[in-house]
């Protein structure tokens, strides 16, 4: 029995072999350079990918909420960060947690910073995220009255301990000029270890986004890196330059429901719900919401530019295919066929498994009650 024949409905697919060579990939870079590799698991999500990481000496993690940390304690790793403005009202989940898992997390104001010195009881680590163009979240970089005030009332408690400074430049997903930005994260980094390296001599820098880190080569005294998106990657990503299509590590299997050969559309199970809605642009101007690939076996299958196929419009549980001459020509209602997605982690959070080519379900935090 193959994977194929247990699915019914729509299933996130996984290719064990293209995820692990992505891991490997970025942990190879990461040692090139010298520097940590801490994934942002906020893609995975799932503690059995987990143990295929710490095949290629990945020892910590980075998370995107307390649940998700929550969830991935107890596995053996050396450090969870959560990578998100911390929540003052989780204080007390996080000292739970803390007593049997190392911790840190993200600090940008002084209030959140006092609530946590007045209220930890257990040990727990912090970086500063610096916004240095991003414009989401985060300390301006020349805000240094702010940082200082962070790391004064930081000082109040023994319990609460300074990492370093953190960058997520997630501009790096529209602007065009990688290497152009990157200097901007270097240079705000590096002036910021300069400055406080003295008086925390310990003091770590951490860069996030998948595609600088994909596509960088000059990190420059960078010390740690925690893009995400990369253990699986996505067509966003391939469209970034940071991987190929075939280098994509999951697809959304989904059942064909109809074909309408006069519109050229094919009409398959599988919406909103299970890509969610991130979206590119083709270049007549249709919305693109997903690739079609043929499953085989083995896994599936790129079509050849000229035969491409993909989801032009999708909504709840429906999705329209505007399919390509040989595509039609191949399709029958009934059969299962795959999408690779937009943004894949949003894909994988929405589907909350996945099915591996040899059949086997894997875990994600979103799918344990």
């Amino acid at each position: 029995m193959t994977y194929l024949s247990k699915i019914t409905s729509p299933t996130l697919l996984i290719d064990e072999k293209k995820c692990r060579a992505n891991i490997k990939r970025m942990a190879d870079k990461a040692a090139r350079h010298e520097m940590k590799l801490a994934p942002h698991w906020k893609t995975a999500q799932s503690r059995i990918i987990g143990t295929w990481a710490k095949d290629f000496g990945i020892k910590e993690l980075t998370a995107s909420s307390i649940k998700m940390a929550a969830y991935l304690c107890g596995q053996g790793w050396d450090n969870i960060h959560i990578a998100f403005p911390f929540n003052s009202l989780e204080i007390n989940k996080l000292n739970e947690l803390a007593k049997n898992q190392i911790l840190s997390v993200q600090l940008i104001n002084p209030i959140t910073t006092q609530k946590l010195v007045d209220q930890l009881t257990e040990k727990v680590g912090f970086f500063i995220e610096i916004d240095a163009g991003y414009g989401r979240t985060g300390v301006k970089v020349s805000d240094f009255g702010l940082i200082e005030e962070i790391l004064r009332t930081a000082k109040k408690s023994d319990k609460l301990y300074f990492k370093g400074f953190y960058i997520h430049a997630g501009h790096s997903y529209y602007k065009p000029d990688i290497p152009e930005l990157y200097e901007q994260t270097r240079n705000a980094l590096g002036m910021l270890k300069a400055k406080y390296r003295s008086e925390y001599p310990h003091l770590v820098t951490r860069t996030g986004d998948t595609p600088g880190c994909a596509v960088m080569e000059d990190f420059g005294d960078i010390d740690e890196m925690g893009p995400g998106n990369f253990v699986f990657f996505d067509l966003m990503q391939a469209k970034l330059g940071g991987c190929s299509k075939e280098e994509i590590a999951v697809a959304l299997a989904v059942p064909v429901v109809d074909i309408n050969k006069e519109r050229k559309e094919v009409l398959v199970h599988g919406g909103g719900v299970h890509l969610a809605k991130d979206v590119l642009k083709e270049p007549d101007g249709t919305n693109n919401f997903g690739e079609v690939v043929q499953l085989e076996e083995s896994g599936w299958k790129i079509s050849e530019p000229s035969e491409r196929s993909y989801l032009k419009s999708i909504s709840q549980e429906h999705g329209i295919i505007k399919a390509s001459e040989s595509f039609l020509q191949k399709v029958k209602i009934g059969d299962v066929i795959g999408i690779l997605p937009v943004h894949s982690c949003m894909t994988a959070d929405a589907m909350a498994s996945y099915l591996s080519l040899d059949g086997q379900t894997i875990d994600h935090a979103e799918g344990v009650s």
